[in-house]
């Protein structure tokens, strides 16, 4: 093979290699979370098994860290999580924060309280009904997604 062929497929070959590479990265997610809390570590997990490369962050002071992200009272859960400048509060599934990356509509995502069956709150096979709950920047709550109890 000439050395210009030769050249241009190691090239294609490298540039290729560097865009699937760049596709398989996983999405970065920083995790705030209270260090005695079992459920957090779960949630943690969960969004490890789905990909994301999780940056955990234990706080001293959950509340602070909520009202400096933003984070309506309303819609407190345990342990707050930001993901290109948008927050993710409670339980919240690992689809619906790929989700979010779609809706530039919503400043963030939350899963209030802490229902059975949500991720992190696996209990013995029981899930109750929750919502994913979206918030606009103007401050307005959107049902993103419904999960039905079993």
């Amino acid at each position: 093979m000439p050395t210009r062929s030769l050249l241009q497929a190691t090239s294609l070959a490298a540039l290729l290699f560097g865009a699937a590479a760049q596709a398989a990265e996983p999405l970065s997610i920083d995790v705030h979370r209270d260090a005695n809390c079992g459920c957090c570590k779960k949630w943690v997990a969960h969004l490890q098994d789905n990909g994301f490369k999780v940056n955990d962050h234990v706080e001293s002071d959950m509340v602070a860290v909520k009202q400096r992200l933003g984070v309506a009272p309303r819609l407190g859960a345990c342990h707050t999580a930001v993901i290109d400048g948008k927050f993710i509060e409670g339980h919240v599934p690992a689809a619906q924060i790929i989700e979010l990356s779609k809706r530039s509509d919503l400043v963030g995502i939350a899963v209030p309280g802490m229902p059975a069956g949500s991720p992190g709150m696996e209990v013995g096979g029981r899930q109750q009904a929750y919502q994913v709950i979206g918030l606009t920047a103007a401050g307005r709550d959107l049902v993103v997604a419904d999960y039905p109890a079993n």
